[in-house]
């Protein structure tokens, strides 16, 4: 009798061990793989930094994404919205359906360039790191393919035109896009401030929402009026734990304040503009500034409250109306999902690779949060800043840079993560 109890059990952890073993084996081949194309993604990186396009406009690049995905072998769509493009690998079994999304659109402005290869393309530049996001994307197709006979399903890499100006999402689903395909998942990334070699993420929000407000009066204010009133507002509305600063962005990597850490200043806070801009045409004086929350159940409240403070202040008589006049959603990552491509990727490279989001980046925002309305989806944070060399990817502003190592581990891991979740 124990022998015939044994042997099962025996059998069972020898096919456990072999499935591991063969596991490992495969995620060191991605890493190989990775380390092979690593270079080339690095040159297509400083090509697409070179020659950026802004939103709308993404002609050179829609080529560029297109050769590259076609000499892969990829069945390549481009016919769906803008400059938008889907390359299809079809793996050599069946299986589910997964997404990689990444972002083509680049930043107006005029700023120094840290790196030799400079945007040549005057007043536009790669500030927010949609060019990593190309490279990422074209990595991860080159390193999957060489899997496509055992992979059990089919990858789409959906290239999106017009993110920074909140469009392309929209309008690819707008047009179709999930009727043309059909993910089970979808997953995207943004490089961020962290540090090269992290990988950030948590269920649900992951930034806080993002509201523009109006305020309609009959009379013109003058411009000492309009800043008393903004302020008298913005003291009212806003809120933050134990006299934190969730505004000054620049901490959101600090280790004790910073995301990583439970106690968090980036959580349970209501950022509203001191600085409203108005303005007045034939009919009306108004007043407009942004609001980031990070409670959906207190999004009700603000309009109401605004409405109070103008009332207390005198201004009863002139308000004509109280509005939202943009009303973008967030990304909200799928719980389950989450949890499950957290454990995936810290059983494939360790506990370091991941790291805690404790709480909700203000400021920012993704339209990525369109494709998680439609499918289940998770959004990466990834590490771009090295800090030894001076290196800091905090997008948007002047000094933005990133350390370039920050392909290799966005490629390698969500190489093997996709090869997972297709199993």
């Amino acid at each position: 009798m124990k022998i015939q109890f044994l042997f099962p059990l025996l059998l069972a952890c020898l096919v456990s061990a072999q499935q591991n073993s063969e596991a490992t084996s495969v995620h060191q081949s991605i890493q190989s793989e990775t380390d092979k194309v690593f270079n080339k993604l690095v040159e297509i990186r400083r090509d697409l930094h070179e020659n950026p396009e802004l939103a709308g406009h993404e002609v050179r690049t829609q080529k560029v994404l297109e050769k590259y995905l076609i000499n892969l072998g990829l069945e390549v769509q481009k016919d769906l919205y803008g400059r938008s493009l889907i390359g299809i690998l079809k793996g050599g079994k069946k299986g589910k359906k997964i997404a990689w999304r990444a972002d083509m659109d680049a930043l107006p402005g005029n700023n120094a360039d840290k790196v030799s290869f400079k945007s040549k393309n005057k007043g536009i530049w790669h500030g927010c790191g949609h060019d990593v996001h190309m490279a990422i994307g074209l990595g991860i197709a080159e390193v999957l393919s060489k899997y496509k006979k055992e992979l059990k399903g089919t990858v789409y890499f959906i290239f999106q035109p017009e993110e920074e100006t909140f469009v392309g999402a929209k309008k690819m689903i707008d047009n179709g896009l999930f009727s043309k395909i059909s993910p089970d998942e979808i997953y995207g990334l943004h490089v961020t401030a962290l540090p090269v070699g992290q990988i950030m993420t948590k269920p649900e929000e992951v930034f806080a929402y993002q509201k523009r407000v109006k305020i309609e009066l009959k009379n013109t204010l003058s411009d000492k009026e309009v800043k008393e009133l903004s302020k008298k507002i913005s003291a009212s509305l806003s809120r933050n734990e134990n006299n934190s600063k969730p505004w000054e962005i620049q901490y959101i990597t600090d280790p004790k304040i910073g995301l990583m850490n439970p106690n968090t200043i980036f959580k349970n806070y209501r950022i509203i503009d001191e600085n409203f801009l108005s303005g007045s045409d034939d009919k009306s004086f108004s007043m407009k500034a942004y609001i980031y929350e990070t409670n959906a159940d207190k999004l009700k409240e603000i309009i109401p409250q605004i409405k109070q403070v103008l009332e207390t202040n005198g201004y009863k008589d002139q308000l004509l109306s109280v509005s939202y006049i943009q009303e973008n959603p967030t990304v909200f990552n799928d719980k389950n999902l989450t949890n499950l491509a957290t454990e995936t990727l810290e059983k494939i490279y360790g506990k370091m690779v991941m790291v805690k989001d404790y709480g909700q980046v203000p400021y920012f925002n993704d339209d990525f949060a369109f494709f998680q309305q439609k499918k289940q989806g998770v959004y990466f944070l990834l590490g771009g800043s090295n800090f030894k060399k001076g290196i800091i990817a905090m997008n948007h502003t002047p000094d933005f840079e990133v350390d370039e190592e920050s392909i290799r581990n966005g490629v390698k891991s969500f190489s093997s993560l996709i090869y997972e979740r297709l199993k």
